[in-house]
């Protein structure tokens, strides 16, 4: 290796399918590149579309626009600005490869195929995409470049074969979404592919949110040694630059940005998710329900700092079992975080309904079913609203109450995003009081405590009825949650939940309602994955299953 070579990491957050407009963001980029002297500038993985594309990925006419891009940018670099590392679906021989195409001199200089595709969790692209050999390094500059693309760097075989046959450094560009402790374990993997191989690597990751999925970026470079010479913040679009010169890596002005952790980071990606969710789709803003409770005071505080306040509707939709302290403590919140609130009773419609169904039903009418009616005369309300204003509803249930259908099908499930569905409820909690003490880096809302106390305090309850609370049905928050954490997270059997400490027969129900409330699940909104296995892409139950585990 003799050259010197100057690379600029493009963190940025991409729109699905918006070739042009991500097209025109990488030129943006590749312009303050060149401020830098930059002589390549990278992309994360499937930049030029989005990640994932899923099946969208394998339409002939999506393929031709992306081809099109893709020489267009390619023709551009004959300027003598930076070359281009970028990220694209590209087909070759009939066959549909995950590449990495370098764009220089004017041309597509030289095609990287993805070696591993990854078939697990919410990944698929084995669905999608043809496996390629390993590949060999690329030349560029005088220098060898490395390309493992995501999954290949996360096993051995890519970053050995690419030290074998002479590469001077790792590029490995990324779709890699946040999860809870996921930043360190791709730390992880990158210093063991480092202690390999004796090369630097650079880890660049994509940003945003899409879908369920939210990208975190937090892209990072190490040197030989495995040590972090450089960070990038997570949850922010950026471009830093840095020079490889005889192994050795320097940067002006570069510097290590500790990643976000906890709480913080949790807040961050439900923010993020929600904020791309609904901008990306073109909504004006979000309404929902505003109960007093836990739930709904998180919800509206997230989604003022993803959006703005004056993008935020509350609706306070009270019933003759709304106590005072819901109604003062929903007024308390809108009016902390700056958000219109309106008040629109369901008394009259409960009668309504008792009056039309009580000669049908008669006894049958009371309990559970004026109890859901309620919670859908809430969702009706809320979907009247987004049908003549526009505003997506957004639904505040947490993954707790959906886990075990604690919640009503078209009621409180209504919505076009559920920002809480990965989120427990004690995780619920926790995040509430962070937020009553710090405001998000990157949040739109106000600065202090934004969620009253009372409503962290209160015993959770649906006002459903007089004087319920959620634990006259389910058991307290923090066993419930430990016990789902076995089951969805763990997939544990209830012999192994026991062995953990909790009760048997506790166990065998939460299992039972689990695997009962999966009919509703498939009828929920997407909402911001969290956790290593949420409820939709990751843990794939069938509806109609006999299969259960006894307390014994």
């Amino acid at each position: 290796m003799s050259g010197q070579i100057i690379i600029a990491l493009a963190q940025l957050n991409p729109v699905l399918g918006d070739i042009a407009g991500n097209a025109a963001k990488l030129r943006e980029a590749r312009t303050r590149a060149a401020a830098t002297g930059a002589d390549l500038i990278m992309t994360s993985e499937l930049y030029i579309c989005g990640y994932p594309p899923e099946d969208l990925v394998l339409k002939r006419s999506f393929q031709d626009r992306i081809r099109e891009a893709v020489r267009t940018l390619a023709t551009e670099t004959a300027d003598g600005g930076p070359a281009i590392l970028l990220g694209a679906p590209w087909r070759e021989d009939d066959k549909l490869y995950n590449a990495a195409l370098l764009l220089d001199g004017g041309r597509i200089a030289a095609k990287i195929f993805k070696y591993d595709l990854p078939n697990y969790g919410p990944f698929d692209e084995k669905r999608v995409f043809v496996p390629a050999p390993l590949p060999d390094p690329l030349p560029f500059r005088g220098v060898k470049l490395g390309v493992i693309i995501c999954e290949d760097m996360w096993t051995q075989s890519a970053a050995l074969n690419a030290k074998k046959n002479g590469a001077d450094i790792l590029l490995v560009p990324n779709g890699s979404p946040y999860e809870i402790g996921k930043y360190q374990t791709r730390n992880r993997l990158a210093a063991a592919r480092v202690a390999e191989t004796g090369l630097p690597l650079v880890y660049l990751n994509q940003l945003g949110g899409q879908d369920e999925l939210v990208f975190d970026g937090a892209s990072f470079v190490l040197d030989a040694q495995g040590k972090t010479v450089m960070s990038m913040p997570a949850w922010q679009e950026g471009l830093e630059a840095f020079a490889f010169d005889n192994g050795a890596l320097s940067g002006k002005d570069t510097k290590v940005v500790p990643p976000l952790a906890g709480e913080a980071a949790i807040y961050h990606a439900l923010m993020t998710g929600l904020r791309d969710y609904v901008n990306k789709n073109g909504f004006p803003g979000v309404v929902l329900g505003l109960s007093g409770g836990a739930d709904s005071a998180l919800a509206a505080a997230i989604a003022v700092d993803a959006l703005g306040p004056e993008r935020v509707w509350g609706v306070m939709l009270s019933s003759p079992y709304t106590s005072q302290d819901s109604t003062e403590d929903a007024g308390q919140l809108a009016h902390a975080l700056g958000c219109k609130l309106d008040s629109i009773p369901i008394a009259d419609a409960m009668k309504t309904f008792d009056a039309s169904l009580s000669p049908v039903l008669g006894d049958k009418l009371a309990g559970v079913t004026q109890e859901n009616i309620q919670a859908r005369i809430r969702g009706l309300t809320l979907m009247a609203l987004s049908n003549a204003t526009g505003s997506m509803v957004l639904s505040t249930g947490n993954k707790s109450e959906i886990s075990v259908g604690y919640a009503t099908l078209y009621g409180d499930m209504c919505g076009g995003f559920a920002v809480l569905k990965d989120v427990y409820k004690t995780q619920v909690y926790a995040l509430s009081r962070w937020r009553n003490a710090h405001k998000p880096e990157t949040g739109l809302g106000p600065e202090g405590a934004v969620i009253p106390a009372r409503t962290l305090t209160k015993a959770p309850t649906a006002e459903l009825r007089p004087n319920q609370t959620d634990q006259d049905s389910l058991p307290p928050y923090d066993v419930l949650d430990g016990i789902l954490e076995c089951l969805i997270e763990r997939d544990m059997g209830v012999r192994e939940i026991v062995a953990e400490g909790y009760n048997a027969e506790t166990a065998a129900r939460v299992w039972s309602m689990l695997d009962s409330a999966e009919y509703k699940r498939r009828q929920a909104a997407p909402g911001v994955k969290i956790t290593r296995r949420n409820l939709s892409r990751d843990r794939r139950y069938p509806i109609t299953n006999k299969y259960r585990e006894k307390a014994g």
